[in-house]
This record gives C-alpha cells, structure tokens and sequence, in this order.
C-alpha cells in the first residue's frame, strides 16, 4: 500500500512538473510567433509609406506634366513607379511574414502534450 502512495505521489509531482514545461513551451512558442507577427506588420506598415511616397511622386509628375510637358514629368514618373515596385515587394514580404505567424497556436506544444498523454496512457497500460 505504501508503494501505491508513493508511485501516485511520484506520478502527480511528475505530472506537475510536465504541465509546467508544457506551459513555459507554449508561452515562448507564441512569444516568438509575436515577433513574427510584429515584423510583418512593420512590412506591411513600410509599404504603405512608400504607396504614399509614389502618389506624391506621381502628382508631382502630373503638376510638371501639366507646367512645362517637358521630359522632368518622365523622369519623376519613373521615380514614382519604381516607389510602387517597392511598395508592391515589401506587402508581399509583409504578407509572407505575418501568414507565417498565424494561427496563433502554440502547435509544437500541443504536439508534444497528446504525446506526453499517449506516453503516460501507455505506461498505465503496463
């Protein structure tokens, strides 16, 4: 009887102490899908600055269009469409991170917590 106390005592220290790692593994796990998360928005953020960068290139090409239809309208016109380029790579990137980072779920820890329950069923199986 006192084998059976001890080996339940053991058992929920154990147990105990695998719920805690199990936990600490899920909150760095959605910490660093944060981070992620964080840096595609920043992306995301980046290209609009440079959509906005563009349409005022382009008006600008428009008012030297309309002033002197001269070739400085071209060449701010370019300005204006490479700005676009840019914004255009950095949504994708931006997208790219944050898809990256959802769903926010902490699979590797779920993962490993059906096979932590699978290994503790197998030994009571024993």
């Amino acid at each position: 009887m006192n084998d059976t106390h001890k080996l339940v005592n053991d058992l929920s220290e154990q147990v105990s102490r695998l719920v805690k790692d199990e936990l600490r593994l899920a909150r760095l796990e959605l910490t660093e899908k944060g981070k992620r998360a964080g840096f595609g928005a920043g992306m995301f953020g980046a290209a609009g600055m440079a959509a906005f960068f563009g349409g005022a290139v382009l008006v600008a090409a428009v008012v030297l269009l309309l002033a002197l239809v001269m070739p400085a309208w071209l060449a701010a016109a370019i300005v204006a469409v490479a700005l676009f380029v840019v914004a255009a790579l950095l949504g994708l990137v931006g997208k790219k991170k944050v898809k990256q980072a959802t769903p926010p779920v902490p699979e590797e820890t779920i993962a490993s917590v059906k096979a932590d329950i699978g290994a503790v069923k197998e030994g009571a199986r024993r």
